[in-house]
């Protein structure tokens, strides 16, 4: 009787230790799928060398500027919980309609103030710098918000494909992130050894008309004139880096003595001169006013040659070389930018469209 006594104790305290060690492996599993459950966070290093805790799966982005901006829609808008700025009626006319009611939440850039309470109250997953690395910047956001600020060197348009392969692990979304770091890598390749074929006494001078009077510029080495630049084209502005968002005034007399043999300005639509300049008195002495070789930057819904300085440009070096220097590069650029637009903004340009974004730039 007492051994049977004791064996139903032990019987009950064997049942009751593979109960508990059941509980715990259950507290490891997923529920319902009876696989381990995923972590929620993972550490990672960003491109400026700062290690971060970020969540796992992210699945809501907000960013410092529109560089970054861009670049997340071009993965994929659905992560994007806001703009920095209200979009312009030309930008929407690029820009999926199902995007362009997203709360415009400012940012950290130029004079752009945030508006930190509606952001916390949307609570993105992490923040994005995309740009220039500027860690102390991203200090200070990381310290007021409480979220992480990953950032990500997209300074150099030659080196873009970069700032995809990290944007695509980090989002995990490497497969869509590699196939249009790609096609920045072999832009940027050809690019480069077009450029190369160009003598200097081919070398065209062209001034880059900003601003609403077309008397704003930058100088060469700015990377608001990168584009041309990298082409092959001479800037004759001889004007001071200015820092921010660039656009020193110059005086006409300035320009009149530049006498530049091609003007890109702003467009219409975005606020430039380029009309105006054709028909002002003032200008016409000027060799590419007198021989038509004013053109105006194509920019729905992103200018192609400047601002804001992220992957838009990408586009702008083929338009531009192809402008400059048509026996170089080769490029037949309506075919170039319905794949652009297909590939990165996710848009399926109408005939009508192309003739528009096209119209005044020398291509058709």
């Amino acid at each position: 009787m007492l051994k049977g006594r004791k064996l139903v104790i032990l019987l009950t305290i064997l049942a009751l230790v593979m109960s508990c060690c059941l509980a715990g492996c259950g507290q490891e599993k997923a529920k319902g799928t009876g696989k381990t459950a995923e972590p929620e966070t993972r550490t990672i290093t960003d491109m400026a060398g700062r290690e971060l805790t970020v969540p796992a799966k992210i699945d809501k982005v907000f960013c410092v500027s529109p560089v970054g901006t861009i670049l997340v829609y071009t993965l994929d808008p659905d992560l994007l919980i806001g703009w920095n700025y209200e979009l312009r009626p030309g930008e929407k006319e690029y820009i999926l309609p199902e995007y362009h009611n997203l709360p415009n939440l400012g940012g950290w850039y130029a004079k752009a103030t945030c508006n930190t309470e509606e952001l916390l109250r949307i609570n993105p997953d992490v923040i994005l710098s995309v740009g220039y690395l500027d860690t102390e910047q991203a200090d200070k956001i990381q310290q007021q918000t409480g979220l992480p600020v990953v950032m990500i060197n997209g300074d150099d348009l030659m080196q873009l494909d970069k700032a995809y392969e990290f944007a695509g692990k980090l989002l995990n979304m490497e497969k869509r992130a590699n196939e249009l770091g790609a096609y920045c890598r072999e832009t940027a390749k050809d690019i480069q050894t077009k450029a190369k074929t160009i003598s200097e006494d081919q070398r065209i001078r062209v001034y880059y008309a900003e601003g609403a009077g077309g008397l704003e510029t930058d100088p060469k080495g700015s990377r608001h004139t990168e584009t041309l630049d990298i082409v092959g084209g001479v800037n004759v502005a001889e004007v001071a880096m200015k820092g921010g968002m660039g656009m020193t005034p110059v005086s006409l007399e300035q320009v009149l003595a530049w006498n530049p043999d091609v003007i890109l300005s702003w467009n219409d639509t975005q606020g430039g001169y380029y009309s105006k300049l054709l028909t002002d008195s003032k200008w016409q002495s000027i060799a590419a006013v007198r021989n038509k070789k004013v053109y105006a930057v194509p920019s729905g819904p992103f200018n192609w040659f400047d601002r804001p300085p992220s992957v838009n440009r990408i586009i702008g070096l083929k338009w531009l070389g192809n402008l400059l220097y048509p026996d170089v590069y080769k490029y037949d650029m309506a075919k170039e930018t319905r794949e652009f637009y297909k590939k990165f903004y996710h848009y399926d340009l109408s005939d009508n469209e192309l003739k528009s974004l096209l119209k005044n730039s020398g291509d058709l």
